[in-house]
């Protein structure tokens, strides 16, 4: 049983003023494997106090100084490597070879790379006769998902401390294992105290203490929009900056000059990652109408391949749905597709046969879908796609934007023109082309719905920064 009833703050674990807990499920098991203290409002407040007194001196530091505390992050990080996969697998129900390859390396990629990106970052410009400063943003409050422990904790942390900016982070209380080893990282990696704070507990008091706290000046959120609209809510009240990544309903466009097979390949495997848990997840599968049948057909062939089961088994491509809630909330959108009238081609309502215990569902695939129904609208947050057909590029480019989202879309095909045509049209902020790999340097975030500002690389950096122009400043 994992037990960490205390909050990490000034550098140090402290206990907490609240004496409520809140108990974390391993969903492949259902059973409680550990708790976390459920935080008060007087534990941020000692939280925000320590980032705001460490801030007048980090701030200072230099570049170099920087650089070399992110490298010295991530060399703890690695060695922290047996630790972190096993948590995610615990704490999300992530296969092992998933929480390896991805959610481990790309906690690490993500200190590593902001290190890299101070190399060349200039904090100073001249504009005619002024000083462009580019300066720290001050005290940031940080609330980061469950999907992702690593991920989006480490992309928002490294970029906050390439910035100069101290911090409270409040993880998810699905996933708060994750954050606390990152934690133990910082004190090893000799980060100064009240640079990093943690203070763990629920969204309606921690989160919303965070983004309502007159000493925050930054707000970063990664989460769903009805959250995200809350927390802009809450952060105008002191018109205090806000970064959101929130939700997707990203189109994959599958163009007719394409393999089938691959493409089915292609698409699966983005449906099916991470459990579908995937905020970019390509969960509108957009094929040309002629080539419906054959792409359906390797749907068929590749789906019942791939395994899935125990997180624990090296060869299970995905696990368990992280909890219960999530488990409902699945379910509930794979009938409302069979009551919409949508076909069923794979999967379907209830467990897969074997998996009784844990929150697994069927990975499940819908043709005939029309884009207005739920299914093909609402973020479903699960392995399940809607494959909706189209006549020529102009009806899947309109087809593809028909959603209140632009968080991600994706495209696939040989013709050099058409697929430029499609990916320079989808209004999103991230495009996938012939199943690219990711590229850490490049900047993350969506358009519409899907949210505010971005992440990653030197635009990670640039949102934790102020920029001041003084003028008659000398050469």
């Amino acid at each position: 049983m994992r037990n960490y009833l205390k909050h990490f703050i000034n550098g140090e674990w402290v206990e907490s003023t609240g004496s409520k807990t809140v108990d974390v499920i391993n969903p492949a098991t259902e059973e409680v494997f550990g708790r976390i203290s459920d935080g008060t409002i007087e534990d941020l407040n000692k939280a925000v106090a320590a980032a705001k007194a460490a801030f007048p001196s980090f701030s200072q530091t230099s570049k170099e100084e920087r650089m070399e505390l992110l490298n010295r992050i991530a060399d703890e990080y690695e060695k922290r490597k047996d630790d972190i996969v096993e948590v995610i697998t615990q704490e999300l129900g992530a296969p092992v070879t998933i929480s390896e390859h991805t959610h481990y390396n790309m906690g690490l990629g993500h200190f590593r790379q902001a290190a890299k990106e101070l190399e060349s970052f200039e904090f100073t410009e001249r504009r005619g006769g002024a000083l462009v400063r580019k300066e720290p943003i001050g005290v940031c409050g940080l609330i980061t998902p469950w999907n992702f422990p690593t991920n989006q904790t480490s992309t928002k942390l490294a970029s906050a401390f390439a910035a100069g900016c101290t911090v409270v982070l409040k993880p998810s209380e699905l996933t708060p294992f994750a954050a606390i080893i990152l934690a133990e990282i910082f004190q090893a990696a000799g980060l100064p105290k009240g640079v990093f704070n943690l203070v763990n507990g629920t969204g309606e008091i921690v989160g919303n203490g965070i983004s309502s706290h007159p000493d925050i000046d930054f707000v970063s959120f990664t989460g769903s929009g009805a959250v995200g609209q809350k927390i802009s809510e809450n952060a105008a009240k002191t018109i205090k900056k806000v970064a959101l990544e929130l939700g997707g309903k990203s189109p994959l466009v599958i163009l007719d000059d394409y393999d089938m097979k691959e493409a089915a390949q292609i698409a699966i495997s983005n449906v099916v990652f991470n459990t579908g848990q995937v905020c970019v997840a390509a969960t509108r599968t957009l094929v040309p109408k002629l080539k419906h049948d054959e792409f359906v057909k390797a749907v068929k062939e590749i789906l019942p391949t791939i395994p899935y089961g125990d997180p624990q088994d090296k060869n299970n491509i995905f696990g368990p749905l992280v909890s219960e809630k999530q488990f409902n909330r699945v379910q509930g959108y794979i009938k409302k597709g069979l009551e919409e009238g949508a076909t069923l081609v794979t999967g379907g309502p209830g467990k897969p046969g074997g998996l009784e215990k844990g929150y697994f569902v069927k990975p499940t695939v819908f043709t005939n879908v029309k884009n207005d129904m739920v299914i093909a609208q609402e973020e479903i947050f699960g392995p399940v796609m809607s494959i909706i057909t189209y006549e020529d590029i102009d009806e899947a480019i309109e087809i593809a934007n028909d959603t209140v989202y632009g968080l991600a879309g994706y495209v696939v095909g040989e013709d050099k023109e058409k697929v430029e045509k499609v990916a320079s049209s989808i209004r999103a902020g991230h495009i996938t082309i012939n199943n690219a790999p990711m590229e850490l340097s490049a900047p993350f975030g969506g358009y519409k719905q899907s949210g505010v500002g971005r992440e990653w690389g030197s635009y990670g950096i640039e949102e934790y920064l102020e920029v001041k122009s003084i003028l008659g400043m000398p050469s």
